[in-house]
C-alpha cells in the first residue's frame, strides 16, 4: 500500500504519539498540542507537518493498515488463496487491533462517514491491491473473470462488514467462526466455476 507517511525519525515520533493518543482518548479528544507533548517535540514541528489532527490521524491509520496487510498475506500458493489469507487475516488482525477498536468503541460515527458516504484513502488503497491480486488470480486461472475493481470494491465491502459488524454477531460467530466463513463467502465468490468447493 502507497503511504503518504514521511519516514523521518520525527515523523515517526509524532504518528507513534498519536496512536497513543487516539488509543487512550480516541479521534474526537485527541489534539496536536499532546501528540506534540507525547513526541517531545513543539507544537510548529507538528503543525509543518500535518496541519490538523483529521490529517495525522489518517496517515496514521494508513500505516497501521499497511503493517496488518503486510503482515496478513501469506506466502506462496495461487493468488486466490493468498487474497484469501491476506483478507481473512488482516480482518482479524484489525478486529483485535486496540487502535482500530478504540476507534470503532468511541468515534464509531466517524467510521460512519466512509461506511456510508464516501471511500476514504484506507479503502481506496485497499481496492488497488484487491485488484492487484485479481489480476494475479485471473492470470494464474484462480479467479473468475470480472473486472478488477468491481470485483475488488465488493472484497471490500465483505471484508469492511466482517470487521466492522462482528460484534454484533457474536452470539452466532465467534472469532474463528467467523473467519471460516468469511473465507468460504469469499473462495466462493472468486473461484471459477470449475473450482468452487466448500473449504
Amino acid at each position: 500500500m502507497a503511504s503518504t507517511e514521511p519516514s523521518t525519525a520525527v515523523d515517526r515520533a509524532i504518528l507513534d504519539a498519536a496512536r497513543a493518543c487516539v488509543a487512550e482518548f480516541g479521534v474526537r479528544r485527541t489534539t496536536l498540542t499532546e501528540v506534540a507533548r507525547r513526541a517531545g517535540v513543539s507544537r510548529p514541528t507538528v503543525y509543518r507537518r500535518w496541519t490538523d489532527t483529521g490529517s495525522l490521524v489518517a496517515d496514521l491509520l494508513v500505516r497501521e493498515l499497511r503493517e496488518i496487510i503486510t503482515a496478513a498475506i501469506p506466502e506462496g500458493g495461487a493468488a486466490r488463496a493468498r487474497l484469501i489469507g491476506a483478507i481473512v487475516g488482516g480482518g482479524s488482525m484489525m478486529r483485535r487491533n486496540p487502535l482500530f477498536a478504540k476507534i470503532f468503541r468511541t468515534d464509531a460515527d466517524v467510521m460512519l462517514t466512509y461506511v456510508f458516504e464516501r471511500l476514504g484513502r484506507n479503502q481506496r488503497a485497499l481496492i488497488a491491491l484487491f485488484a492487484e491480486s485479481i489480476r494475479e488470480g485471473q492470470r494464474d486461472g484462480s479467479i473468475r473473470d470480472g473486472e478488477p475493481e468491481q470485483l475488488a470494491a465488493m472484497l471490500l465491502l465483505l471484508a469492511q462488514s466482517a470487521v466492522q459488524s462482528a460484534g454484533t454477531v457474536t452470539d452466532f460467530l465467534d472469532s474463528d467462526q467467523l473467519d471460516r466463513e468469511l473465507a468460504r463467502a469469499i473462495d466462493g465468490y472468486l473461484a471459477p466455476v470449475d473450482q468452487r468447493k466448500v473449504l
